[in-house]
């Protein structure tokens, strides 16, 4: 297909876009990852919880060379309430890919917690530990381009930012969040200066807000239907995901995705004792034609012996 010819042209400006930035990954199993995006999340329930989340973008996509070029992510999450610290901690793992970019990321947090009208408000705040790679020596030029050109080799650096987050929920009824990743777009080392623009590493300041609601079906109690929303903007751009999950017995669930210009997926998952399990597909409707993306999600929660906790959780989707 002729778009093979330019594919390295155009993963290369969607790299160096705003300062070589990478947009965050893109996940559809949002609404049960919350903790990957919004440090104000750590701790609010009574219990150690670990998600983790493999997905695969755009599957078979290659360039013209046959380099498997298409997004893979893998994302680990912990997190803790520590009654001492009247909050929780956290810790996540990443490893994002595009093309010929890898970033490993290691993200530090804790949260504090406060009683407000009947629910409960997480603050939290988080520090980041990034490592991005690129080997330039892969992209191949259609056109010349002096940025490019000055770049023959692989080049990577380590970078720290920060973020903030606030994550409120009143128990079996709904929750809402805002928080902000790499809030001072921390710059990495000077890449290339050439034809007067100047190319370097840099994160992407990126500002989440989500929500959900829980509607128990009155003449079917053991249903219930969560519908959601997740809106992502790193300020060039905003990305709308739209949701809704229906759950019966508390054990299985299953539901749809829309996200705005970017396609349809469907969710399927199961709770076995304290673990759950998910899988999506994400139907492409973009112009690439490409064979979808699979997402697969695995999370266990290890509750803590303590004293009765004041709150019931009976829905489990938010453990």
């Amino acid at each position: 297909m002729i778009y093979k010819k330019y594919i390295s042209v155009i993963l290369f400006f969607l790299l160096i876009s705003a300062g070589y930035a990478q947009q965050s990954p893109q996940i559809t199993h949002n609404m049960f990852s919350i903790m990957s995006y919004n440090p104000g999340y750590a701790g609010n329930k009574n219990a150690i919880c670990a998600d983790g989340i493999i997905r695969q973008q755009w599957v078979g996509f290659k360039d013209a060379e046959d380099n498997k070029i298409a997004p893979e992510t893998f994302l680990f999450t912990i997190n803790s309430p520590v009654k001492i610290l009247k909050g929780g901690v956290s810790v996540s793992l990443m490893q994002d890919k595009l093309g010929f970019q890898k970033d490993i990321g290691l993200n530090i947090g804790y949260a504090y917690h406060l009683d407000i009208s009947g629910g409960d408000l997480g603050i939290g705040a988080q520090v980041g530990f990034l490592n991005r790679t690129t080997d330039f020596s892969k992209f191949i030029s259609v056109e010349p381009d002096p940025l490019l050109n000055s770049l023959s080799g692989e080049e990577s650096d380590m970078m720290i930012d920060f973020s903030l987050g606030l994550f409120y929920q009143v128990p079996e009824q709904y929750y809402i969040g805002f928080s902000a990743t790499n809030l001072f777009q921390s710059p990495g080392k000077t890449l290339s200066e050439a034809g007067g623009s100047t190319l370097r590493m840099q994160l992407d300041r990126t500002f989440y807000l989500t929500g959900g609601y829980i509607f128990p079906l009155p003449n079917y109690p053991s249903f219930s239907l969560t519908p959601s929303f997740l809106i992502k903007s790193e300020g060039a751009s905003i990305q709308y995901d739209i949701s809704s999950i229906l759950t019966y017995n508390n054990k299985f669930w299953g539901g749809v995705s829309y996200r705005v210009q970017g396609g349809i997926s469907v969710l399927l998952g199961v709770y076995y004792k304290d673990f759950k399990i998910g899988y999506s597909y994400d139907i492409d409707t973009s112009v690439l034609g490409t064979n979808g993306s699979h997402e697969i999600m695995l999370g266990y929660c290890f509750k803590l012996k303590t004293e009765r906790a004041r709150k019931s959780y009976k829905n489990t989707r938010f453990l």
